[in-house]
């Protein structure tokens, strides 16, 4: 089957049917969705950028030929990557939130009374106009929260200039190759620790432990060299390669195994819960041996 459609990872079968294939190739594996219809597909300076819509997720955000968000589980992550360390904090005013072009991650932080200022930091505008335009459901309706601030550039270089500034920082990275490989560096996460103040935390994606455990394992290291708490969590999100992902918050004071749960903002939560949060830090045996 070839790629008669010209998008990157789609192509048609023999009935014409379009789908869209995104590869794990190091594992023979390969997730395919049905596409009904492609909403929009451009080229911007950095990548190619598509909304479609599939059969069983809805609308899904594409970059490069690559699914980042849904319709259908988006929420899963966003709350995730957002709710625990906000919640881990007991009073996070000043955020981050470096990538998170699809605006989800932003539209959980304000939840938080005491935010109030969202810096986010995405390189590429198409990301944030294409996905504020075609994907609502993730980007929310209407105009974007006044307390966040875009910034469209390089969030390396953002983040490196900032001094004691952030209550948290947010690394909503896409996967650790290309441009993007750099957000999975200890030098980078050196930079979020001095741009954090004196009892500040982040937290970042950090991939499949079943398909990149050699990312999570050199990402929990790299940040126990840095931060005196370190906790990986556990999400399942039906649309990344094997369902289940990871994450890692690092905090220079706040541990969320003793306090946060009762912070956690529930308003409009559609996975977090008290219940959640404290499940999500339970990991499998696998899991833990990564982790030693």
């Amino acid at each position: 089957m070839e790629n008669t459609f010209g998008g990157q990872g789609f192509f048609k079968d023999a009935s014409g049917t379009l789908w869209l294939s995104d590869p794990e190739e190091r594992f023979g594996f390969r997730s395919t969705w049905k596409v009904n219809q492609v909403l929009c597909q451009v080229n911007s300076a950095f990548q190619e950028v598509a909304v479609v819509e599939t059969e069983g997720f809805g609308k899904a955000l594409v970059l490069d030929g690559i699914v980042q968000t849904t319709e259908k589980d988006g929420f899963i992550y966003n709350e995730m990557i957002s709710h625990i360390p906000l919640a881990t904090h007991p009073h996070p005013q000043d955020i981050c939130i470096i990538g998170g072009g699809d605006c989800g991650v932003a539209r959980e932080a304000v939840k938080y009374p005491s935010v109030r200022n969202v810096d986010m930091v995405e390189i590429d505008p198409v990301v944030v106009e294409v996905s504020r335009k075609y994907l609502p459901e993730v980007a929310g309706e209407g105009e974007l929260d006044p307390r966040v601030q875009l910034h469209y550039e390089d969030g390396t270089l953002f983040i490196r200039n900032q001094s004691h500034v952030y209550d948290a920082v947010i690394v909503d990275s896409s996967d650790p190759v290309g441009p993007g490989a750099v957000l999975f560096e200890k030098d980078f996460y050196e930079d979020v620790y001095h741009s954090l103040k004196e009892d500040g935390l982040m937290v970042c994606q950090s991939e499949s432990p079943v398909f990149h455990p050699d990312v999570l394992t050199r990402v929990h290291q790299s940040l126990k060299e840095l931060f005196p708490v370190v906790r990986t969590y556990l999400a399942t999100v039906p649309t990344y390669p094997g369902g289940i992902w990871s994450f890692t918050v690092a905090s220079k004071s706040y541990d969320p195994l003793q306090e946060g749960r009762e912070r956690l903002q529930l308003k409009d939560n559609r996975y977090v819960n008290r219940e959640i949060f404290d499940a999500c830090f339970q990991l499998p045996v696998y899991v833990r041996e990564l982790l030693k």
